[in-house]
């Protein structure tokens, strides 16, 4: 298959709460069939999640998606967490220093958000006003030139919307990883070896015709596989908009891998933004 990847995992990991995950669901797409959940009924934890990526990307090269932000911004103002000296500068690093610092269980990072560095975080109006925390990295900026819409930002941590608690447990999960698996961009790829890349539902959703709305029937999430060129999947229950999620960004990564000569080699990326900040694979 293009790109030396024989099977495409996109891994919904931003609606995992708490020591067990309900949200979390795990869709695989292989050569031209359809895609489909892996283990639709079992409730994931963190920690196996990686234990699972780690044997299946040693199986096959596969290509595995996540839907959290690999890095804070830092292009912009030049910290990660401004005004704190000792704090890394490039992603791999800044993995490592928050994994030091938590001590939640299962992958957690609340005590990174809410106490090593809580005021870098908005939690709700007490913290002031919400535009003095945003801030974006490149690839965002890009996505959201381009008609993308993603507004949510890594240091904001309340409501259903916000992506700081699933974003700092993934990076404690690509720490974790150890190098087993590259991640890319910070890492180079090979041919012949699994990746984990950072993955956006709506940029798929939007390359199917959708609206980039949320799916939650078996009728909307083939329409959006049939746009992508892939085969209905074959569900004998109506999904929930985790599973849909999952599935059709299978499907997606699939279908630009295959497509997108800019897949991997998007206008803007930088080397010295791969190292620090990272980019969404499908921002072009």
């Amino acid at each position: 298959m293009s790109g030396g990847f024989e099977a495409f995992v996109a891994i919904d990991w931003s609606g995992a709460k708490g020591k067990r995950h309900k949200g979390i669901a795990i869709a695989e797409a292989r050569a031209d069939a359809a895609p489909r959940l892996v283990r639709p009924g079992h409730v994931w934890s963190r920690e196996e999640v990686a234990d699972w990526l780690v044997k299946r990307a040693a199986d096959e090269p596969t290509l595995f998606g996540f839907d959290f932000s690999f890095a804070p911004p830092i292009v912009e103002k030049g910290e990660y967490l401004l005004g704190e000296p000792d704090v890394p500068k490039t992603a791999r690093e800044f993995w490592a220093y928050v994994d030091a610092r938590c001590d939640d269980e299962d992958l957690g990072a609340a005590s990174f958000l809410e106490v090593a560095h809580r005021r870098h975080f908005y939690f709700g109006i007490a913290d002031g006003v919400k535009a003095d925390f945003v801030r974006f990295r490149q690839c965002d900026a890009r996505l959201n030139a381009q008609g993308g819409r993603k507004t949510a930002s890594a240091y904001d941590a309340i409501g259903a919307a916000q992506v700081a608690k699933a974003s700092f447990s993934g990076m404690r999960l690509l720490h974790h990883l150890g190098g087993r698996v590259p991640v890319w961009p910070v890492d180079a790829l090979a041919v012949g070896r699994s990746a984990v890349v950072e993955i956006y539902t709506r940029i798929y959703l939007r390359r199917a015709g959708m609206t980039g709305v949320k799916l939650r029937s078996r009728a909307e999430l083939n329409r959006a596989l049939k746009g992508l060129g892939s085969p209905p999947a074959r569900l004998r229950f109506e999904p929930n908009d985790h599973q849909t999620d999952a599935l059709v960004t299978a499907a997606g990564m699939r279908a630009l891998t295959r497509e997108e000569p800019r897949a991997f080699a998007p206008q803007g990326l930088t080397p010295e933004i791969a190292r620090s900040e990272g980019w969404t694979f499908g921002v072009l």
